[in-house]
């Protein structure tokens, strides 16, 4: 009777099992390694015992090799956070394009019917809203409580809100009469001295001449105004009618500003000062 015989199969040895070479290997490699590295120092030793200055140019040898790899390191960290972001960008790209995009409504324009019958058509300007507060800031305000120079001002004011043109204030120093000129609608030069006296302190005759030696020939007045916030002396009065110079005393400036009396340059006013139709008659 034949017995039959087993074949015996190879056993796979794992790969992290005792391998006698390999060990052998890597201590011959250990020991090469270790060598290689004293024998480094000890010539690395010697040169120093020798020439000193060379332990700086190993130092800085050292010091360039560590920066060299750190800068490597920084570089590869940067390409990595560059790459990322790519790819974070490439995946958000991708989502947008994918998704499903909504429809653009078109803007229709506003047709005729939409616009207001009453709305206005001219656009304001500054220049408009400037002049509408500049109004409304003159008829409100109180004459007594303004400096000289803030009186001159209003008054201006009040010629710019009637229609006159070419309004400066020129007031002060060696301005020889003259505080405020203006170019009135109807084309005439109109020259005004401002006095905001008090309600006692009437505008004398000696006022009215010196006004009136200088707003026809010098200033060349086709209407020359006096303008106070108080009133006037009766030869003041008759020298003015003479001269055709308008006075206009507190009463009459209150009438002008409010818009229920005339315009210094329109009319005569009730106290019996002349008129611009006989201003510029001089003296």
């Amino acid at each position: 009777m034949t017995v039959p015989v087993r074949r015996t199969s190879f056993v796979k040895r794992s790969r992290y099992g005792f391998d006698l070479r390999s060990t052998a290997l890597f201590f011959v490699f250990l020991a090469v390694v270790v060598c290689a590295l004293g024998w480094a120092a000890r010539v690395a030793a010697g040169a120093v015992e020798r020439r000193p200055a060379w332990v700086f140019v190993l130092v800085a040898l050292g010091v360039a090799g560590c920066l060299g790899l750190r800068r490597r390191w920084r570089l590869a960290g940067v390409a990595r956070r560059a790459a990322a972001a790519l790819d974070e960008a490439a995946r958000e790209a991708a989502e947008v394009l994918d998704a499903p995009s909504d429809p653009v409504r078109p803007v229709s324009a506003p047709t005729s019917a939409t616009v207001s019958p009453t709305a206005p058509t001219t656009p304001i300007t500054v220049a408009a809203v400037t002049a509408v507060t500049a109004v409304t800031a003159v008829t409100a305000v109180d004459y007594d409580a303004l400096s000289p120079e803030g009186f001159e001002e209003a008054i201006a004011g009040l010629c710019e809100r009637d229609g006159c043109t070419e309004v400066e204030v020129v007031g002060g120093a060696g301005d020889l009469g003259a505080d405020v000129i203006a170019v009135t609608p109807e084309g005439r030069r109109a020259v005004i001295q401002c006095k905001q006296y008090g309600e006692s302190n009437r505008v004398g005759s000696q006022d009215l001449q010196r006004f009136g030696g200088t707003c026809f020939s010098v200033h060349e007045a086709d209407v020359a105004v006096l303008v106070t916030t108080s009133d006037f002396t009766a030869p003041a009065l008759e020298y003015a009618e003479q001269c055709g110079i308008v006075c206009v005393n507190r009463e009459g400036l209150e009438a002008w500003t409010d818009g229920t009396g005339p315009r210094p340059w329109e009319a005569a006013l009730e106290d019996g000062a002349a008129g611009w139709e006989t201003a510029g008659s001089g003296c």
